[in-house]
């Protein structure tokens, strides 16, 4: 199996803060920074969703980086100077997300929950409030559940494989918060109700990580009882035809990268695919602004 997602955010090197004026150091900017994002990564396609939602192509630019990395640890090769710069004598692993300071030619920070944060509170001034005051542990909340219920039980319960007696146990825990989540939006268009927010961005990552990636090592049983979840896939679905979610899914990217790195056994799940992401064409409505 592939390492989890939260590896890469839970050992970040570099932890640095984009402050709310020139007294914080790292402060808004147009065009001082850059991220450096692979669009095979799951804490990259949040951030180039996130991205994408509050329009900050004219203020941000990207630099998107290949979907499978060329140097040792998943890291990258054209990512090493900046590393090296940014640290004395730096030996760890060169990887993404990187928001760099072009000004001063460092990394600001690697860890993907805090540039997220960054952006929507930051950089997202003009564009819809993803992440609302209001709403910001409801988010995080919603953003604990989806990593530890729904990606590291569904690569726990991979790596086991489906003879293994914890498999069952880890399935239960997926499929409790799949149900849960679905429960949730049986009643509202999105997790907090009416209004888009970097909540739904990650349960969408993680649904996407879901089947494209973790399927492959389920068995099919387990993966016909995840498409059970008809209002939840659903929901996936009507996402992916928004353009900011459809101009970033790179199906392709993903399984290039799953695998290159990928050291388990496939299972009988990789035949069963639960959403068709590439006829997702339901009508994307109006993302409206939430009230700050």
């Amino acid at each position: 199996m592939t390492t989890s997602a939260s590896t890469a955010a839970d050992t970040s090197a570099f932890r640095g803060r984009i402050g709310p004026d020139p007294r914080s150091g790292h402060y808004p900017a147009p065009h001082r920074y850059r991220l450096h994002l692979s669009p095979s990564c799951p804490h990259c396609l949040g951030l180039a969703l996130t991205h994408a939602l509050l329009d900050l192509d004219d203020v941000l630019p990207l630099n998107l980086l290949p979907a499978v990395p060329d140097a040792p640890e998943c890291g990258y090769a054209a990512l090493r100077p900046l590393y090296e710069a940014s640290a004395h004598q730096y030996q760890g692993p060169a990887t993404v997300p990187v928001l760099s300071d072009d000004w001063t030619g460092r990394i600001v920070s690697t860890h993907a929950p805090d540039i997220l944060r960054d952006l929507a509170e930051r950089f997202g001034g003009h564009g819809p409030a993803l992440y609302p005051d209001h709403a910001r542990d409801a988010i995080d909340a919603l953003a604990r559940r989806c990593e530890r219920d729904i990606n590291q039980a569904a690569q726990h319960a991979g790596s086991l494989g489906s003879d293994h007696p914890g498999y069952e146990a880890a399935l239960t825990t997926l499929l409790d918060a799949l149900a849960a989540l679905e429960r949730r939006l049986a009643d509202r268009r999105y997790l907090l109700g009416d209004r888009l927010t970097v909540a739904d961005v990650q349960l969408w990552v993680t649904l996407v990580q879901l089947d494209t990636v973790h399927r492959w090592h389920l068995d099919a049983a387990a993966v016909h009882r995840i498409a059970d979840h008809r209002g939840l896939w659903s929901y996936a679905r009507r996402l992916a035809a928004l353009p900011a979610f459809a101009r970033h899914l790179d199906l392709d990217a993903i399984a290039r990268r799953h695998h290159a790195r990928c050291r388990g056994q496939e299972a009988a799940g990789a035949a069963v695919q639960i959403v068709d992401w590439t006829t997702a064409h339901a009508p994307a409505p109006r993302v409206t602004p939430a009230p700050r």
